[in-house]
């Protein structure tokens, strides 16, 4: 495999698709496309629009093959989805948007079946966010549909069914809070075998398999060569985290940022995992489970923006530290580490644009910090994706966890982890700006101001 070099990522994001090229001999991007990735409201419920992405798929290989030869396809998805297919490969049901709430309608009779967290690490969650409720909701309401189904596939593994005609699980996703999988016994949880799902369950693969050339029609389709290998796929979050597997030593912790903001932590300090604050276990590339800790920063700072521009000045942040104008957690309820508190500013009258970023970007940082805290992170924290672009984030991140921040240089931070699955080297990609704790005592008295509001509140 060291042959291969330049690999297309397709990348499929919540609120954005990507396909980007990675060259593994730099482990950079070389070249990126980009669609917004919105579901479609309508019958039978909000489903993703996979045809949209398919033909943006095929167009981006395409474009990115007359630029550059591509040597080999890899795959990362978010959490939180699968498909249903036919014995042809077809949908027999579109793909559910895990924000869709009819899950949660048959929320009391999921309850009954459904495997503890002490089983597979994964907690109760609302909407589709746990994958077992949205087969069960879709096999009770539409069981006729369900009936046709002859595989029940993972998202990324969607997709590599699409490009190669070969059916595979992988264990990323099937052990990202689905109530599937059993990370202690490396295997389906007794939810699947409950409902009688094993049948349909495709054989699981590593992500680093490849399996099989792009189907010759793509080939024509795209101008790729026949023989252009795709690999399994994995986790966006856990794509992130792969190069740092690969080439660290523990402890370290690595923060995925992007709709949701995913902290894991390998090698630090044994806690017991709340599942009521959105902690869980993921399972790595390389089968091993991570305690992890997620909340809805990226949506959280888009809702908050709303689009302004990030115009702020070193008197906006003095101001900011000084005052102790916070914001409260939660923007976005339901989940994270505060999922039943609702946002609420305090000594915020008055303040400019400059300083209502500041904040925004200081109450990301801490949700973050309180994220690494219940997952007992240790050693120093890589930030991937948009917020590690963002300095006001990653300095308060530094003053709030009192460790080392190390910005990722990397546009996406999946993309060069789902690359490195088509690569048999071992090496340090670009590790970005080192962040340590500010010296000046106002940042972590901020952290210390903002904890004790969130206490009081009880």
């Amino acid at each position: 495999m060291s042959a291969l070099r330049h690999i297309a990522v397709i990348d499929i994001g919540k609120t954005n698709a990507k396909v980007a090229l990675v060259d593994l001999a730099t482990l950079s991007e070389v070249a990126l496309r980009r669609m917004a990735n919105a579901p479609l409201r309508q019958a039978p419920y909000p489903h993703h629009d996979v045809e949209a992405l398919w033909t943006f798929i095929l167009d981006s290989l395409a474009g990115l093959n007359r630029e550059q030869r591509i040597d080999a396809i890899s795959i990362t998805t978010h959490g939180a989805t699968g498909a249903l297919v036919d014995a042809a490969g077809d949908l027999v049901l579109p793909v559910l948007d895990y924000e869709f709430d009819g899950p949660d309608r048959l929320a009391a009779e999921y309850e009954t079946v459904r495997p503890p967290f002490s089983e597979t690490g994964t907690p109760r969650l609302p909407l589709g966010l746990n994958l077992g409720a949205q087969f069960f909701w879709q096999q009770k309401t539409f069981p006729t549909e369900f009936a046709k189904a002859a595989t029940l596939l993972m998202y990324p593994q969607y997709w590599a069914l699409r490009l190669t005609g070969i059916a595979a699980n992988e264990v990323t996703s099937l052990g990202c809070h689905t109530d599937l999988w059993n990370p202690w016994t490396a295997d389906f949880s007794s939810l699947v075998d409950r409902m009688g799902w094993r049948r349909l369950m495709a054989p699981v693969r590593p992500a680093g398999d490849s399996l099989g050339p792009i189907l010759p029609a793509l080939a024509a389709r795209t101008g790729l060569d026949a023989q252009t290998p795709v690999f399994c796929g994995l986790h966006d979050s856990n794509a992130s985290l792969l190069p740092h597997l690969l080439s660290d030593a523990p402890p370290f912790s690595v923060v995925s940022t992007g709709t949701w903001v995913v902290s894991m932590a390998v090698g630090g300090r044994t806690v017991d995992l709340d599942p009521a604050r959105d902690t869980l276990v993921n399972v790595n590339a390389l089968g091993a489970s991570v305690p992890s800790a997620r909340f809805m920063g990226g949506r959280e700072f888009s809702l908050l923006t709303e689009g302004q521009p990030e115009n702020w000045t070193e008197d906006d942040i003095g101001a900011v530290l000084a005052q102790k104008t916070l914001l409260l957690p939660s923007t976005q309820q339901g989940s994270g580490p505060f999922p039943h508190q609702a946002a609420t500013w305090l000594d915020a009258d008055g303040i400019n644009n400059g300083r209502r970023f500041a904040a925004i970007s200081f109450y990301l940082a801490l949700m973050t910090a309180t994220c690494l805290e219940l997952i007992g992170a240790d050693g120093p924290t890589t930030v991937e994706g948009p917020f590690a672009r963002n300095r006001l984030f990653v300095g308060m991140l530094a003053a709030g966890t009192g460790r080392t921040v190390i910005a990722s240089e990397a546009a996406t931070g999946t993309s060069i982890g789902a690359a490195l699955l088509a690569s048999d080297q071992v090496a340090t990609h670009g590790k970005g700006e080192r962040i340590e704790p500010p010296t000046d005592p106002a940042w972590a008295g901020y952290a210390s101001a903002w904890r004790a509001a969130v206490e009081a509140r009880g």
